[in-house]
């Protein structure tokens, strides 16, 4: 029996002190360090003796000319959003944490996946009762596969349900729930988060068995409990979106086996989630009117084109100091915008209240989408409408001048495809000799594209 060894851990950072201390030097929060039990015994939470009983031999060093490269196999979910996201499909071994919002869906996500695997499935749940995943399986309205639910805690449990069932994947609804009897604290806490997560790894290692993980966040959206917990696994997926919103994002913020470029969309049903194959349709309104403070534009997320649609709104200011507020756009390359419609174009824009939104309820941080905002603001301030066959894909720069964007030509077919008649790009793009059906703008200062659309 190994020595009783404690720690003190910060609940809200997971920061880590050898004594106690009233304020977090880390995260500055008061009466939030606690002590932890981190060692109780030596024991190992997953087998380590082989089938005849004999003691696994420790890996040896080998030279990486001798180590045989191999196609990477991929595990398909029937899915199509979720397998771009994580690169193409479940990697035998990988660990893959799922985070976001209560209520988001989460739960309704991975089980909607696990019915749908072709492959023996175990869903593992310490937050809900196995009747209450009936009535949600029920909902999907899926065919289920070899699925196997459930309801437990505790670690060393779960494993041997694992051994005699041996399934192909896991799932675990929440890792906040799991503790294991080897650390003596509260399910939740920083030591049990931290071991149950070790203990998971290390099966889905040995075994080549993917594990999907679900973890729950804080007040400040980050995922909950010690940040090398999201160190520790391969894959980190977030899932977004308004809980008054029908559609829901998914975003890849680590990923070991593929792109973070990627992004999943589904649209909350009450069937489940169904995925959203042409998110330019859902993104763009169907209204045929021209309104004023409307521009379109087109932006590259991971390996898929999107047309998403800006609204601007400017008025005059009411309050002293005018206001600058934005959804989905970063507020501070708004200002900056502005200050380069009021230095280089004229546009006495400082004593007016601007609002700028992306529609949709999704975040883009492409700089492809500058010239669309800038035509947005300048619409609404001269109430007079964009085209909407018009869209716009390039960049504005401090000096007023059009800056070029990569990928420029998926964004052309992309928009041909949809049925734009004229894209504004960059002067200095070069694109490459095709039979375009759409007319190509090609401008390089922001005046021309004022002239352009305003005469």
């Amino acid at each position: 029996m190994a020595k009783v060894k404690t720690s003190f851990y910060c609940q809200n950072c997971g920061a880590q002190y050898a004594k106690w201390q009233g304020q977090c030097s880390s995260c500055k929060q008061w009466n939030t360090i606690a002590e932890e039990v981190i060692q109780k015994e030596e024991k190992n939470s997953w087998k380590t003796t082989t089938e005849n009983g004999s003691k696994k031999r420790a890996p040896k060093p080998v030279s990486i000319h001798e180590i045989q490269s191999e196609n990477e196999f991929r595990m398909s979910t029937n899915n199509i959003e979720f397998n771009r996201v994580l690169g193409g499909g479940l990697v035998p071994g990988a660990v893959i944490l799922l985070g976001g919002e209560p209520g988001i869906g989460k739960s309704t996500l991975l089980l909607q996946i696990a019915l749908n695997l072709p492959f023996k499935t175990l869903y593992v749940s310490g937050e809900e009762s196995q009747r209450q995943i009936k009535m949600r399986a029920d909902r999907l309205q899926t065919s289920p596969n070899d699925c196997f639910i459930l309801t437990e805690t505790k670690t060393q449990h779960i494993f041997k349900q694992i051994e005699a069932l041996e399934p192909d994947v896991l799932v675990i609804d929440s890792i906040q729930t799991l503790h294991s009897d080897y650390i003596e604290s509260s399910a939740g806490s920083i030591s049990q988060i931290k071991e149950c997560t070790t203990e998971l790894i290390k099966f889905a290692k040995e075994t080549h068995t993917p594990v999907l993980l679900i973890g729950h966040i804080t007040k400040d959206g980050n995922i909950a409990g010690p940040k090398i917990l999201e160190h520790m696994v391969d894959t980190v997926l977030q899932f977004e979106g308004d809980r008054n919103h029908v559609y829901r994002i998914l975003r890849s913020h680590k990923n070991r086996f593929g792109s973070t470029n990627e992004l999943g969309i589904y649209e909350m049903q009450g069937a489940g989630l169904r995925e959203v194959s042409n998110p330019s349709e859902i993104l763009i309104s169907k209204n045929d009117e021209y309104l004023s403070g409307t521009a379109i534009s087109a932006t590259v997320e991971g390996l898929r084109p999107l047309m998403i649609e800006i609204q601007a709104l400017v008025s005059t200011a009411v309050y002293g100091t005018p206001q600058r507020s934005t959804t989905g756009f970063n507020a501070k390359r708004l200002n900056m915008l502005l200050a380069v419609l009021e230095k280089r174009a004229g546009f006495r824009l400082g004593a007016k209240d601007v609002f700028l939104n992306i529609t949709g309820g999704i975040s883009v941080d492409d700089p492809a989408i500058d010239l669309a905002v800038v035509g947005a603001i300048l619409s609404s301030n001269e109430d007079i409408a964009i085209d909407r066959r018009v869209c716009f894909a390039a960049e504005v720069g401090l000096a007023g001048e059009i800056r070029p964007v990569t990928r420029v030509e998926q964004r052309i077919v992309e928009a041909e495809k949809l049925g734009f008649t004229t894209i504004i790009i960059s002067g200095q793009n070069k694109i490459p000799e095709g039979n375009y059906q759409i007319e190509i703008k090609k401008v390089n200062k922001i005046e021309e594209v004022v002239s352009f659309l305003f005469g």
